[in-house]
Formats: C-alpha cells, sequence, structure tokens
C-alpha cells in the first residue's frame, strides 16, 4: 500500500520498503520520474508499481551507484527510460569502469545499465511538472547527490541520512578524508532547512530539524573515530550480503568473507589479519543481535524483503557490455 504522508504534495508518490531496496519516490507529471530503482531481485515488481501509478516513466534519476538503488534501471531501460545519475559515477559507468557501483568489490550484483545523463552541482532538472536542484553530497559515495524542490521545501537526500542512521564511508576506496566530506555534505543539507526529508531508507522523519541534529551528531563520531567508521561499513555490508543470499551456511562464512576485498581492507585499516577481521566479525554481531542463526546459516535480523536467488547471477560490471550513446 502506498504512504501518502500529508506532508508531500498530491504529486509524490512515496513508499517505504524494507531493505534490500531503497524506498519509493515517484513524481508525477509532464515529465513522470523515478527515483532510485531499488535492488535486481525486486526490478519487476519496482517497474510495475511506477508504471502502474504514471503509466511510462521518462526519467529514473539515481542518487548513487549501490545495488539497492540501481537494480532497476536495466529493465526500465528495456521499456525506454532514460538514467540520470551524478558525476563522476555517471561517467564510470558509461565508460564501463570496472570498480562501477563497487558491485565486484562488495559482491552485490547489478544488472548493466548505462547513464544517459550526468549531473552536476546547481543544475536543474524538471521531475514531474516541478523543477529540481541537484545538489552534490559526496560522502557516502563520491557521485552521491540530493534532490531539492524549494517551492515545496522537499529534500531527497539519498542516503545522507536517515531517521535513524546516517550513510557509511568507505575509507579504503575513497579515502581517509571520505567521513569528513560526508558531514560537509550533511551540513550542506542542514542549511537548506527543508521541510519535508525524503530518505531512501526507513520513515519520513517528523522533524528534520531533530533528524538533522543526530544526522550531524553520527557523523562527526565517524570522524572522530576513524576504526568505528571501518567497524560501521563492515556490519553493513555484511548484514546486507546475508540479507540478498537468504543467509549463509555457517561453515561457509568465514571462507566467503576471507574472499571478500572489502574485508581484507577493512582488516589493513583496522591492523588486523581478514581471519581474524572476519572472526571478530561474526562475534560481535552475534552478541549484538545483528545476526541470528537459523537453520544452519547465518542471517540479518533486520527487516529485509527475500531476494530470489537466480536473480543474483548477473555479470561484474568488468563484463558488462559495452554501449552506445542513446
Amino acid at each position: 500500500m502506498d504512504s501518502s504522508p500529508d506532508l508531500v504534495p498530491d504529486w509524490v508518490t512515496w513508499q517505504q520498503r524494507p531493505f534490500p531496496d531503497a524506498n519509493l519516490l515517484l513524481l508525477h507529471g509532464r515529465q513522470p520520474a523515478l527515483v532510485d530503482s531499488g535492488f535486481v531481485g525486486h526490478a519487476e515488481q519496482t517497474a510495475a508499481w511506477a508504471h502502474a501509478r504514471t503509466g511510462h516513466i521518462d526519467l529514473v534519476v539515481n542518487t548513487h551507484w549501490h545495488s539497492d538503488h540501481v537494480g532497476g534501471n536495466a529493465l526500465l531501460q528495456t521499456r525506454g527510460t532514460l538514467v540520470a545519475a551524478g558525476a563522476p559515477e555517471a561517467e564510470a559507468v558509461i565508460r564501463r569502469d570496472p570498480g562501477c557501483c563497487a558491485a565486484e568489490y562488495l559482491d552485490q550484483p547489478v544488472p548493466p545499465y548505462t547513464v544517459d545523463l550526468s549531473l552536476d552541482d546547481g543544475q536543474v532538472l524538471q521531475l514531474g511538472d516541478a523543477d529540481w536542484e541537484v545538489v552534490r553530497t559526496p560522502g557516502h559515495t563520491p557521485g552521491h547527490l540530493a534532490l531539492w524542490q524549494p517551492d515545496e521545501g522537499l529534500l531527497v537526500v539519498g542516503d545522507a541520512l536517515s531517521d535513524y542512521d546516517v550513510g557509511w564511508v568507505n575509507l579504503s576506496l575513497d579515502g581517509p578524508d571520505a567521513s569528513t566530506t560526508a558531514l560537509a555534505s550533511l551540513h550542506r543539507l542542514a542549511d537548506l532547512v527543508p521541510r519535508v526529508l525524503l530518505p531512501s531508507h526507513g520513515p519520513i522523519p517528523a522533524d528534520p530539524g531533530a533528524a538533522f541534529a543526530t544526522a550531524l551528531r553520527r557523523a562527526q563520531r565517524l570522524v572522530d573515530d576513524p576504526d568505528g567508521a571501518v567497524w560501521y561499513g563492515a556490519r553493513r555490508i555484511f548484514a546486507f550480503a546475508l540479507m540478498i543470499r537468504g543467509g549463509i551456511p555457517v561453515d561457509e562464512v568465514e571462507p566467503y568473507l576471507h574472499a571478500r576485498a572489502w574485508l581484507t581492507d577493512a582488516a589493513r585499516l583496522l591492523g588486523r589479519t581478514p581471519e581474524a577481521l572476519a572472526a571478530e566479525l561474526i562475534r560481535t554481531m552475534l552478541r549484538s543481535g545483528a545476526i541470528v542463526p537459523r537453520d544452519g546459516c547465518l542471517h540479518a535480523a533486520a527487516e529485509h524483503t527475500p531476494v530470489p536467488t537466480g536473480s543474483l547471477r548477473v555479470p561484474y560490471p568488468r563484463a558488462w557490455p559495452v554501449t552506445e550513446p542513446r
């Protein structure tokens, strides 16, 4: 069922949904637009939901390129939808950089897509019938963006913050200043003083000012405690892996982690061996209740939607076909 908060105008349809998908945000009007497209395992449901409410989707705008935000792009493009994304991620997808979407690095499948429109900071897009300003908000990823609709005071924040969290940062891939960059992006968004925050995960915050105050404190902790930031990212990535795979057999979990590039990098930053970090990650997440043993497997405890196993069988970006400009 659609969620229709009184805070948003009638030309906005918003629906919260669990991991591994981003929330649904549909902007109605002359140029119907969808913000983000969810995980590949639920691409058909995403497309059906959007088309049932507005017919053809002219444009998908990706807040960033992680798998839970771009997984429906490929399917929608086969139906004539264009895709827009922020630089530098747009250019990397267009040139088929092997690191696209951090898909191979994170072991998170993303079906091949291309970007039709690269977005710059301050650019104005017509989405639905309204003009939205692109606000570059790097930190969670280098190309992360927000969308600002000043007339209604609506701010699409992607993974920069939610009612309960801030986006994790990747100090290995994006450098030791990624936390500081994310904090600066949050300050920039807070300075807009939005009336309504539209996050990619979780509910619409009841009080935007309080949500920003909490997010800024959390983001400052990531700056002040780099080791904590590494642990935070590792926990989030591992939980997501368990979600999309419907759990991993207990005797296969440590070998799975040992083979992951993100774990090797995290171990290096923390001064541990990958084996030691894997064992500690499992132990601490079991103790906190973030993961649970069931039926011989470890599972993520957070609410999430099951994923069809076959949907994960897509090529890494290094094997994506080269596409001609559309």
